[in-house]
């Protein structure tokens, strides 16, 4: 999956998570393996992490952190078939710093 982080810059920003998958991972076909469920977490601005659920909302202040990491997909065909030519690993992270009102 995906490792997004949102660090705010401001106090008293409220914040709607809409999310899927964070207690069931999504599934594999054709033998192919399931993939890892997604997280939510807040990180207060004294490092303080908490596991949120995949629907909430939140008062978020300066220096507080939400890392949303997206679930990881599931494999497709039986690891006993011959392999195809590898696809190359990939890994992002977005980070973004967010200031609400003018200037």
């Amino acid at each position: 999956g995906v490792v997004g982080e949102i660090t705010f810059l401001r106090d008293n920003i409220t914040v709607s998570l809409l999310t899927e998958r964070r207690s069931v991972a999504p599934f594999g076909l054709a033998g192919g393996g399931n993939g890892l469920p997604g997280r939510n977490l807040l990180v207060r601005r004294g490092g303080i992490a908490v596991l949120l659920p995949s629907k909430c909302k939140l008062q978020l202040n300066s220096g507080d952190t939400i890392r949303i990491e997206t679930p990881g997909g599931g494999g497709y065909g039986s690891t006993e078939e011959p392999a195809q030519a590898a696809a190359p690993a990939a890994y992002c992270t977005m980070t973004a710093k967010v200031s609400a009102g003018g200037g």
